[in-house]
């Protein structure tokens, strides 16, 4: 049997004119990036892998560690933990929690993502791993499995430490992470004030005023750090993340951030090709119980891509030749290979959607007659 091409012609339903693209803008940050959440695309981009001070951007690391925990079923939102002497006395924004008092875990996430309580974030931190050394050691294992690949941390709260550091594009994926896994405690980060111990704080995220669209994530601010900011927003359901690091004020991280987010939205379009799991061809299988295999993809494919070019798109799919049973399900089997005006701008694996079983010999018998004569 030869290789084949199944050619997917994808259409408009209007014709549009494509305006060009401009470069990126140039912004007054030591460094930032600019990424669709669904695809992973980089749209704008400065210094990204420059390893800096993250300061109050730690707290997302922090979280996703609390959120799997709670998923996991090992900690209880209204669970309640002892306040220690060591978080009641930590420095820079508070909650203000009470030593030796008991908060419960979703009031520390409030003071921890609403109000930057750096006291709410260690009591959280010991309250999981005993200690916040130890709860930096999980910080650490789950950068690496992240593939954040430039970042190193040392305490839960994002305190000044030479040895505490990460990146734009680190934070970025940290992002990614924790809107996918928790999408409803994420949410959190979108509350604008918080009461607590009858002191009500604003969330220090202005955007979250500013732009009705933006629904996060978390401002960072020291000496060294400078003033930085990781949002995300979402515009007719399409994600953007924009991390940017090192401005010189409040403003300057803010408008910095909106800019990037303006930019990425005026001229970007987020597409969803295919689902999961989703049929896209059927195959050929020789010497099996079954004669056609159902191939698609594992995950769902998202393209961004310049607005008004989806009709410049073109997908094949590329099936290995002579597939023979038997076949396991999620067996790679071919690629799905996505052109944009004729250049690759995409190549997916092509899975088998299900299993095929080896045939009766005279099913085997047949087929090698067959395929002699191929």
């Amino acid at each position: 049997m030869k290789r084949f091409i199944l050619i997917f012609c994808l259409f408009f339903s209007f014709q549009a004119q494509a305006l060009p693209i401009p470069s990126a803008p140039e912004l007054k940050a030591r460094s930032y990036h600019l990424i669709d959440y669904h695809s992973g695309k980089v749209l704008a981009s400065k210094n990204p892998d420059l390893k800096l001070a993250p300061a109050s951007m730690t707290k997302i690391m922090t979280a996703l560690i609390v959120f799997r925990e709670l998923r996991h079923g090992n900690l209880r939102l209204e669970e309640n933990v002892r306040i220690s002497e060591k978080a009641w006395r930590t420095p820079g924004s508070r909650m203000f929690v009470e030593v030796n008092k008991f908060v419960s875990i979703d009031k520390l996430l409030h003071g921890m993502l609403v109000q930057s309580g750096n006291d709410a974030t260690v009591a959280l931190a010991e309250h999981i791993a005993g200690d916040e050394a130890t709860f930096a050691q999980l910080m650490n294992q789950l950068a690496v499995e992240l593939g954040m690949l430039n970042s190193h941390f040392m305490n839960s709260s994002g305190l000044p430490h030479k040895e505490h550091y990460s990146t734009a594009k680190d934070l970025s994926i940290l992002t990614r992470a924790l809107i996918t896994e928790s999408p409803e405690l994420y949410k959190i980060n979108s509350i604008k004030q918080y009461t607590f111990n009858g002191i009500t704080q604003r969330n220090r995220n202005k955007l979250l005023w500013r732009d009705s669209s933006v629904d996060g994530v978390k401002t960072g601010h020291t000496e060294d750090a400078g003033y930085c900011l990781v949002s995300s927003a979402v515009r007719d359901n399409m994600r953007l993340i924009s991390v940017v690091m090192g401005t010189d004020s409040v403003e300057a991280r803010n408008d910095t951030n909106q800019t990037l987010l303006n930019y990425g939205y005026r001229f970007y379009k987020t597409h969803r090709l295919y689902k999961a799991q989703q049929t896209l061809s059927n195959a050929r299988v020789w010497k099996g119980a079954q004669k056609m295999l159902q191939v698609g993809l594992n995950e769902d494919l998202y393209l961004s891509i310049p607005r008004n070019q989806y009709k410049a798109l073109d997908a094949s799919l590329k099936i290995d030749p002579q597939l023979l049973a038997p076949i396991k399900q999620n067996q790679q089997i071919g690629h799905a290979i996505i052109k944009l005006n004729g250049e690759i701008i995409e190549q997916r694996p092509l899975i088998a959607l299900h299993e095929i079983d080896e045939g009766s010999l005279m099913d085997v018998l047949k087929d090698e007659a067959l395929l002699m004569l191929e």
